[in-house]
């Protein structure tokens, strides 16, 4: 029997595996979903949004869907391209049109009207700043390893040598190309003093000890819902460079761990987060970070499954919202 009723807006790109995990189960639970990429906006997007005295509303219009923006259920806001303009612009008019389109279509997607949010794009934003990150897990009693975010290249030098070792890690995982449109990855790795050069003062880097460690742990949270993983097998401090050396075993999560996390999560107003952890020779769980957008979807079916459907059920039934 259908379900029928407000549809499920999926906000993601064409290449979501993590997102599909979700929607085919939607599917097959008959809810209606939509998905949509604002990276398609203007060109195959079409928005007609309205707002008066009683609230936002009008249509979103696909090349197959027409959506009422004040008809939807809840929000799976995933990993949408980025807006983009037409090649033939200049770069000014380009980059108006982008700010634009960004303020405009995103800003009426973040306020739909009793929509349920998986997250809210601006509690992603908001949570994606890994300043913020560290400093909200030593106030919820994490054990944070001594961090320096500079551009100084002496004090590189300088707090290297005194936690040695010492891992460098992006700030932001920014899509990143070579001159042909290959995309690159900046990984997590290693430093030593020697490394550090005047280039450092282009922008700020993350410096980091490195845990001492037997394991690592991707722990994702689905409001009360948590799905705990322990990863073995990575000859690196990166793990997400060695898939096929990896095994998963999942574990249970310690009292406080869950603790912490649930108030982690309840500052940010966030409903998922992937977390990771290191597991030190103690048995305790160091702090890495929390992805409020991570991915899950690599994880064998065993583990998936859980993940999938407390999103499903939240999705569905808008759990937590009024």
């Amino acid at each position: 029997m259908a379900v029928g009723g407000p549809p499920v807006l999926v906000v993601t790109r064409l290449d979501d595996a993590t997102a599909d995990e979700v929607i085919t189960e939607l599917n097959r639970r008959r809810v209606p979903v939509v998905r949509l990429d604002p990276g398609d906006f203007p060109s195959e997007v079409t928005l007609s949004g309205t707002f008066d005295g009683i609230g936002p509303g009008g249509t979103l219009a696909t090349a197959t869907r027409t959506l009422d923006l004040g008809n939807i259920r809840s929000v799976y806001w995933r990993r949408p391209t980025p807006y983009s303009a037409d090649l033939a612009m200049d770069g000014q008019t380009s980059r108006w049109t982008v700010e634009e389109a960004r303020y405009g279509l995103g800003g009426v997607l973040a306020a739909l009207p009793g929509a349920h949010y998986i997250n809210h794009p601006w509690r992603n934003r908001d949570a994606e700043y890994k300043p913020a990150q560290l400093a909200a897990a030593a106030r919820f009693g994490f054990t944070v390893p001594p961090t320096l975010i500079t551009n100084d290249p002496e004090r590189a030098r300088e707090f290297i040598a005194e936690h040695g070792p010492v891992i460098y890690k992006p700030l932001r995982e920014t899509d990143y190309a070579d001159d042909t449109g290959r995309a690159l990855t900046v990984w997590i790795d290693d430093v030593t003093p020697d490394q550090i050069d005047d280039r450092i003062r282009s922008t700020a880097h993350l410096f980091q000890q490195r845990v001492s460690k037997v394991a690592d742990i991707r722990l994702a949270v689905v409001g009360d819902h948590m799905t705990s993983v322990r990863i073995d097998g990575s000859p690196g401090v990166d793990w997400r460079r060695h898939y096929d050396s990896l095994t998963y075993t999942p574990v249970v999560v310690p009292d406080e761990v869950a603790k912490g996390v649930r108030a982690y999560l309840d500052s940010f107003g966030l409903v998922f987060g992937a977390f990771d952890f290191a597991l030190d020779h103690h048995g305790r769980w160091p702090w890495y970070e929390c992805n409020p957008n991570g991915q899950w979807a690599w994880f064998p079916d065993h583990i998936t499954a859980p993940i999938t459907t407390a999103l499903a059920d939240h999705l569905q039934h808008r759990e937590g919202t009024p």
